[in-house]
């Protein structure tokens, strides 16, 4: 697939130049000492908090991270690897608040709706990766990461991805990823958790936890990628080849930082930007101007050889509405057309508050369409079909011809939420919209293959490693 290029060769350049005129003349606030005491070992300059980053150490080091990233499933048949499986779909993560499949009302999400949203992620074909989507109101005081992975875990077999606060919590993470793998070597084997963190926080400064968190994980070998979220006109300059630059600066920062820690660590030039709306200072998830800024960030990772994704494909629609649907389009496509490898699209309205159970399975068809279009036109004889032209000749038909339908189910992507009936057909069954199709098929899903992808050993393990852990099930709508 050609991808499409929203910046000329030149323009590309000119934002790396400047990216390294930033990071030399300006530098970051690095708090965390340690990631200071690194970055002055490897010849930066260092004045009290503040990091300044030679362009011949910044040259060095970009060129060292692998242009391949590998997300693990605990089944190993769900692994998938960037670019080469790309477009890889993930869901949208961490928000605080869910739309109740029962009641249609939003409220604050709890562990028993990670047990269901992982069971539908893992039985939609379109996801390939379950960010846990939502934070858990229930969760004890000192569990508030495991108490969303264990549902996770409970419910799904495809890669994780996960977030931590403090090294606490990380360690309790990674000791139930042990109990779940069977021990500490084997995990590591196959690790079926991929971390992410923000470690640099717009404008140009890094942070004390999510530094220390990914240089744990580089320095343990296991997966871990930054995302880079600058905000033009708040946390960047209000202009799109402003924030370009800055926030790339800031994803060479973050890479320099993972390579320094252990040379050869992989990454992806995972992104945020956004255009703030200034109005109000609203948060424009949802914007055109989203997708473009991921066309660009998708073109510097190019040029460092990199795979390239990021949150695009969302909206801020409060509801599954027409501007649902055309800002999650819009900007999914021009990312992919842009060469965007990992997509984090799925399930979230509100600019990233609230997960919607229909709108995950809306979203599910969306990235088997842009699957399709990834795949794009195949040009053997065969399918040019000059032969079969020829038989069939004007006024035939290709209805019958074997060619058709061998071709049938694999040509054209096979809608189920998405209707294409006749208005008389679609009256007769019911005349429902897509959003009740998408929860139907929602609601149906709860009801099948349900039984917990954890053994009861290895349940009471967990229940016996952590005290008062939440309990995971998965419970079908009311």
């Amino acid at each position: 697939m050609t991808f499409a290029a929203l910046l000329t060769q030149d323009q590309v350049e000119r934002i790396h130049d400047a990216s390294l005129e930033i990071l030399e003349d300006v530098g970051l606030k690095v708090r965390f000492q340690p990631a200071r005491e690194l970055f002055k070992k490897h010849g930066c300059s260092v004045e009290g908090e503040r990091v300044r980053f030679p362009r011949a150490v910044v040259e060095k080091y970009r060129k060292s991270a692998p242009p391949t990233f590998t997300f693990h499933g605990r089944d190993p048949k769900f692994d998938k690897t960037i670019p080469q499986d790309s477009p890889v779909i993930v869901t949208a993560s961490s928000a605080p608040d869910i739309i109740d499949p029962a009641t249609g009302k939003e409220r604050r999400a709890e562990s028993r709706d990670i047990a269901q949203i992982a069971h539908l992620i893992h039985e939609l074909p379109g996801y390939d990766v379950f960010s846990i989507s939502t934070l858990a109101d229930d969760a004890p005081a000192d569990q508030f990461t495991i108490s969303r992975l264990y549902p996770a875990l409970k419910y799904c077999l495809k890669p994780l991805r996960v977030t931590t606060t403090n090294m606490k919590d990380t360690m309790s993470v990674i000791e139930m990823a042990y109990l779940v793998a069977g021990g500490e070597e084997a995990y590591k084997e196959h690790p079926f958790l991929t971390h992410h963190y923000c470690p640099v926080v717009s404008p140009l400064t890094m942070d004390h936890l999510s530094t220390e968190n990914v240089m744990f994980f580089a320095q343990q070998g296991l997966p871990v990628y930054p995302t880079i979220v600058p905000n033009a006109g708040l946390t960047s300059p209000m202009s799109m080849a402003g924030t370009l630059v800055q926030g790339n600066a800031e994803f060479l920062s973050a890479l320099m930082l993972m390579q320094m820690t252990k040379e050869g660590t992989p990454t992806i030039y995972a992104t945020l930007g956004t255009v703030a709306d200034m109005r109000s200072g609203a948060y424009t998830s949802g914007a055109i101007e989203c997708g473009m800024l991921h066309m660009a960030f998708a073109q510097m990772a190019r040029f460092y050889n990199v795979p390239a994704g990021g949150y695009v494909g969302l909206t801020n629609s409060k509801l599954n509405d027409a501007q649902s649907g055309y800002e999650t389009g819009m900007s999914g496509i021009a990312g992919l057309l842009g060469g965007m490898d990992m997509f984090n699209i799925g399930g979230l309205i509100d600019a990233l508050k609230t997960f919607d159970f229909g709108k995950a399975v809306i979203d599910d068809e969306i990235a088997q369409m842009m699957k399709r279009m990834k795949r794009g036109v195949s040009f053997n004889d065969d399918d040019l079909g000059i032969d079969l032209i020829k038989q069939i000749g004007p006024g035939g038909s290709f209805i019958t011809a074997k060619h058709t339908t061998s071709r049938m189910k694999t040509e054209a992507v096979m809608t189920r939420i998405a209707d294409r009936d006749a208005r008389s057909i679609w009256e007769k069954k019911g005349a429902t919209d897509t959003y009740a199709k998408a929860m139907a098929k929602a609601k149906d899903i709860m009801t099948k293959n349900t039984a917990p992808l954890i053994s009861p050993e290895v349940a009471s393990a967990l229940r016996a490693k952590f005290p008062g852990l939440v309990s995971g099930e998965l419970m079908p709508f009311e």
